[in-house]
């Protein structure tokens, strides 16, 4: 191993800008709703504050805690994550907004499996692939095993119905399969086909014509169409865009929070960054995911050890895939798809997750040797 390094500054730093700013969002998008619902317009800022707390004590923990050590749990970690996601498809899930994808105790204390999977599999997969590397340029041996892994994520998350955090899972194991040593033909044909299987879905769905899912497909061809209902959340977050200019309306003065925009706290905040602050608050809010993913790379390509690097990668590749699919859906540049905001979004155990997961990638570059100038 590497001689101990400082943790990397940098991306500490980005991680607690980003979360700070979600924080004061979180606040500022939420208190119409809560005032006139809950009769408390400080609802959803004292509960973020308590989740960003519990989450920077879980990223300090992790970052103490060398990142090999997580081997001993890894098999624990994947059977609790499977046994968790298909508790969520008994009666003792929680459903909301017609789909189950929570666990807990009544409304007021719940968390989502998905997210203790996409953790759990980081630690499994990368442990897995460290023991056998010597194995990962055979199919048989090497990929499909991994392969059958993702299948089993994906059909218990997809169930809930959950297709957003099944995709973003399957792209993240993908990713970290491929850093371990896949071969580059495997790579390119399983890439292929599962694009021509995505595309094939998609194309059934929308000719088929039923379900929501059609409809978010053709709300997003022409969200126009039915700007009452189908059409009705990608017309407001693109007017609360829009109507943000360069320098926004300014902070807490948004006009598409209040009871036109749905779930601006969380699937749509950026779009409510975007009309408070302009297109300068919602270009700093990217370029902080864009420094914050270069340092994830970079650590990923100067770990000491493959666990290290495939850890670090998976990480990455979970938050890059996420900020991309939350920004391309607030702006229509895809299907209306339920997808928070790393770190900005309202969500308590989302939050948790992903700061433990960034605790794990700091103590990586504990452990790397890195330009920290």
């Amino acid at each position: 191993m590497a001689r101990k390094q400082p943790q990397d500054f940098i991306l500490l730093i980005s991680v607690y800008m980003l979360v700070i700013i979600g924080i004061i969002m979180v606040f500022s998008s939420s208190y119409s709703y809560t005032l006139v619902n809950m009769n408390d317009g400080y609802y959803y800022l004292k509960r973020i504050l308590v989740w960003a707390t519990v989450g920077t004590f879980a990223m300090s923990f992790f970052s103490k805690v060398n990142y090999w050590n997580w081997s001993k749990y890894a098999n624990l970690a994947f059977i609790v994550s499977i046994v968790l996601l298909v508790a969520v498809l008994t009666p003792l899930g929680i459903t909301r907004n017609y789909a189950t994808r929570w666990l807990g105790i009544g409304n007021s204390l719940t968390f989502m499996p998905s997210e203790v999977a996409k953790f759990a599999s980081i630690i499994f997969i990368s442990t897995s692939i460290s023991r056998k590397r010597e194995k990962m340029q055979s199919f048989t041996q090497g990929i499909l095993p991994y392969l059958l892994i993702m299948g089993l994520y994906f059909g218990l998350i997809y169930a809930q119905p959950d297709f957003s955090t099944a995709f973003v899972l399957v792209v993240m194991i993908f990713a970290m399969v491929f850093v371990g040593g896949m071969k580059l033909s495997h790579f390119i044909g399983l890439a292929g086909a599962g694009f021509a299987g995505l595309s094939t879905m998609l194309v059934a769905i929308f000719l088929s014509g039923k379900g929501y899912k059609a409809k978010r497909i053709t709300s997003f061809l022409d969200p126009w169409k039915d700007p009452s209902d189908t059409g009705f959340q990608v017309i407001q977050s693109l007017l609360a865009i829009g109507t943000g200019g360069i320098f926004g309306r300014g902070l807490g003065r948004s006009v598409q929070k209040h009871f036109y925009l749905p779930e601006p706290q969380n699937d749509f905040i950026f779009a409510i960054i975007a009309e408070e602050l302009g297109f300068i608050g919602g270009m700093t809010v990217i370029l902080l995911f864009m420094i914050l993913i270069w340092r994830g790379i970079k650590i990923a390509m100067n770990a000491p050890d493959i666990q290290g690097c495939v850890m670090a990668t998976g990480v990455i590749t979970m938050i890059a895939v996420q900020v991309m699919i939350n920004i391309a859906v607030a702006t229509s540049s895809m299907p209306v798809t339920g997808m928070p905001l790393p770190f900005i979004s309202y969500g308590g155990s989302s939050l948790v997750i992903f700061m433990s997961a960034i605790g794990i990638v700091l103590n990586i570059s504990k452990h790397t040797n890195l330009d920290r100038s």
